[in-house]
Parts: structure tokens; C-alpha cells; sequence
């Protein structure tokens, strides 16, 4: 269950985040570029790790495309500098620890989770053209086959 507003076609909302070296990034500086921007609950949790294993293993077919991987969860920098030391992640992760950027996104907010309801991120990418409009929505995120869902998603295999 996704509760995001934003569809294909939209403007995509912009932003400027710290990264996990403390580096702001905008969405601005990937004007040109394809953007997948996946938001995610947390790091090092078994489905999260998952998906960005698979977005790790699949990374050269990704920039192939052209595409941009940047990961959003509300955990501080050193949370996500662990992360990627961690799994050897090789892409960048943001820092959204107050949810600005999962709330201009619309991902953040009532979930279930075994039985009681929660406040959290609902698991999304937006593809993000080079003009900065939203190509697609993936709301059912499949962790085991993200890397697939965005190069279908964008037609590319």
C-alpha cells in the first residue's frame, strides 16, 4: 500500500539533502540524467539490505542506462555511512531524518506492520527523467528484483 500522489508525468519535487558524507545533494545537480530515487525505511534491515544489495549487484547495468541511484531513509549519516561501508554499496544514500523528502514525495505514513498500525516510509521509487518530471512510479517494490522493475519500468530490457 503506497500513498503517494505524485504519477508519471508530474514535476518531480525538488530537493537538497545531506548525503552520507554530510555533502548537500539537489536533485538540480542531475538535471541531464535519469534518477531512480528509492525510498526505503531503514538501513541494515533484512528487506531494505536486500534491495540495495540487488541495486549494488546490478549497478553497472544501471549506469549503463545512464541512471542515477539515490537512496532516501530517515536514518542519520552515520547509520548510512555503515550501510555502505557494510554491503560495499557504491551509490549515494540520503539523510531525511525530519521526512521532508518522504513527505514532498507523499511515501511517509500509516502502515500495517503484523498487525498494528504505524507511522512510517512506504517502500517507492520515482524515475526521474533528465528534465526532472517523474517517468514512473514503482510502488510495489519487489526487494529481490528492484534492479529489474526500474529497467522495466523504463522500457529498457
Amino acid at each position: 500500500m503506497s500513498i503517494t500522489h505524485l504519477k508519471a508525468g508530474d514535476v518531480a519535487p525538488s530537493f537538497s539533502a545531506n548525503d552520507q558524507n554530510g555533502n548537500t545533494v539537489s536533485l538540480a545537480d542531475f538535471k541531464g540524467k535519469k534518477v531512480a530515487l528509492y525510498f526505503y525505511p531503514r538501513d541494515n534491515t533484512p528487506t531494505c539490505t536486500t534491495q540495495a544489495c540487488n541495486l549494488r549487484d546490478n549497478y553497472a547495468v544501471l549506469q549503463q542506462h545512464g541512471i542515477v541511484v539515490l537512496g532516501v531513509s530517515p536514518d542519520h549519516e552515520r547509520s548510512h555511512t555503515k550501510f555502505i561501508t557494510k554491503h560495499d554499496l557504491p551509490f549515494t544514500l540520503l539523510v531525511d531524518t525530519e521526512k521532508e523528502l518522504a513527505n514532498a514525495y507523499g511515501v511517509f505514513g500509516e502502515k500495517k506492520f503484523m498487525g498494528r498500525i504505524t507511522q512510517g516510509i512506504h517502500r517507492t521509487t520515482f524515475l526521474i527523467d533528465e528534465a526532472g518530471n517523474i517517468e514512473q512510479v514503482i510502488k510495489k517494490v519487489k526487494a529481490k528484483i528492484h534492479s529489474q522493475q526500474i529497467l522495466e519500468a523504463l522500457a529498457l530490457v
